[in-house]
Formats: C-alpha cells, structure tokens, sequence
C-alpha cells in the first residue's frame, strides 16, 4: 500500500515538475512562432509516456538503486570485513579500503556504458565527424574517466583530504590539456564530463557517497558525502581528451611509417 502511495506522490510530483516545461514549448509555439504544433496528438502522447517514465524511474531511485549504493558502502566499510580482508597489522589505513575503490571503480565505468545520454552524444558525434569519432571510443574513454574519478573521489573520503586540492589539480589538468589536445575534440570533451551525470549515474553516485562518509569514522556526511557527481565529471573531460591525443599520436606514428617505407621502396627503386 505504501508503494501505490509513494506512485500516486511521485505522479503528481512529476506532473508539476514537467507542467512549466510545456508551458514553455506551447508558450512558444502559440505566442512567438505563432504555428500550429506539427504531428499535436503524438507530441502529448510522448510528453505522457515521459511523465509515467520519470515517474517509474524515480520511485526506482527510492525503492532500489539509493538502498543499494547506501548498502553496498555500509558493507565495504564494515569494520569486520575490513579487518578479515586487511593487509598487514596495526590500525586501519586508507590502503585496507581497497575493496571500496575496486567497487567504486566498477560501479563508475558500468553505469556510464549504461549512461542513456552518453550513447546519445556518442551516436551524434560519430554522425557528426563521418565515423571518425568511433561510439564505443568514445564511451569507454569516458567510462574510464568516471571509473577513476570515483576511485580517486572515494579515496579522497576515506583520507579526509579537503575536496578542493583534488579539483583545481584536476582543473589544471584539463587547461594544459585543452592547449594541447585536437581542437575538434575539445568540446565533446567538455560535454562528456556532463553527460555522465545524469539519470544512471548520479543516483548510485550519490548513494555511495553519502554511505561511505557515514560509515568511515570522523567524516561528515555534508562535508565529504557529496562531491562524488564532481569527480565524476572532471575526469571524463581529462579521459576523453587524453584519448584523442593518443589517437593522434598513434596516428602520425602510422603515417611516418608509411612515409619512411615509401622513401626506402623509392630508394630501392633508384638503387635498382
């Protein structure tokens, strides 16, 4: 019975959240463009199919991913499995901790595969750049990103260390690198970091954040459970753009091959 209650809330909740959003769009149509709406019946149909999604999707917020990602936190940092799985003796160090950042690691690059925006962007650019820009390069470069970016966010937990040294190290990364990296890749870089949070990724983030720095003692839950979104985004933008310069390079390093075979073919050819 809570369930269909938590449905009927979350329903009207949605319907409220989507309703200045249509306003908008008709608003627009009607008042500023002044045109009839093309192909009405299936816009309203696909504007109720996203009301009942969203609505679907964030009672399975509640009900599943949130528990889960709090869960699996709570687990990991169990005093008792830390020390059954503890490398050495004395007290708990950050490096006893590494099932967390192998998880955090996992988690990150399997829900950005699944990233629903991120395949969409993927599929555009490679449209776009005539199948230069390969869809699945591109997602597992940013996948990547994520995956160490929760590593590293997660071990900032457990040390305690002040989250604003890891972003402006990370910040200066990204700055060199837009100097150097393709032009052409740079902004897909740039949107890459903001893809990954979005509706896969953010709630399990999130979760495990939050579950981590209650269960690790002397952390804050304000302080150090959140901040996880924002690794999330910075190191796709260093992955992505990282990847384009390794193509880049292994690109020329092909073609100066094929320039220094032909120069000795036409050597042999003189020679001869």
């Amino acid at each position: 019975m809570e369930l269909f209650t938590n449905l009927h809330d979350l329903l009207l909740s949605t319907f409220f959240d989507i309703l200045p959003i249509a306003g908008i769009i008709f608003g627009f149509q009607f008042l500023v463009i002044r045109k009839p709406v093309a192909n009405l019946k299936e816009v309203l149909l696909g504007m109720f199919y996203v009301l009942i999604g969203i609505t679907f999707f964030l009672l399975g917020l509640e009900e599943a991913l949130f528990p889960v990602g709090r869960s699996m936190a709570e687990q990991l940092t169990n005093p008792e499995f830390l020390q059954s799985m503890k490398i050495g003796d004395g007290p708990l160090q950050w490096e006893d901790y590494y099932w967390v950042y192998i998880f955090a690691f996992a988690i990150g690059a399997g829900t950005t595969i699944a990233e629903p925006a991120l395949i969409a962007v993927a599929i555009k650019a490679n449209e776009v750049s005539g199948d230069t820009i390969s869809v699945l390069g591109l997602r597992v470069a940013v996948a990547l990103g994520v995956a160490i970016g929760l590593a590293l966010g997660t071990y900032r937990i457990v040390i305690g260390a002040p989250m604003h040294y890891f972003i402006i190290a990370g910040y200066v990364i990204v700055v060199v690198q837009t100097y150097f990296a393709p032009k052409s890749i740079v902004p897909l870089a740039y949107d890459s970091g903001g893809v990954t949070t979005s509706t896969v990724t953010v709630p399990l983030v999130a979760a495990l954040g939050l579950g981590l720095a209650e269960t690790v003692p002397g952390r804050s839950v304000l302080i150090d459970g959140f901040g996880l979104i924002a690794f999330a985004s910075l190191c796709p933008m260093i992955s992505v753009m990282a990847y384009a310069q390794l193509s880049r390079y292994r690109g020329r390093r092909v073609e100066q091959k094929q320039a220094g075979k032909k120069q000795k073919d036409l050597q042999q050819k003189v020679q001869d």
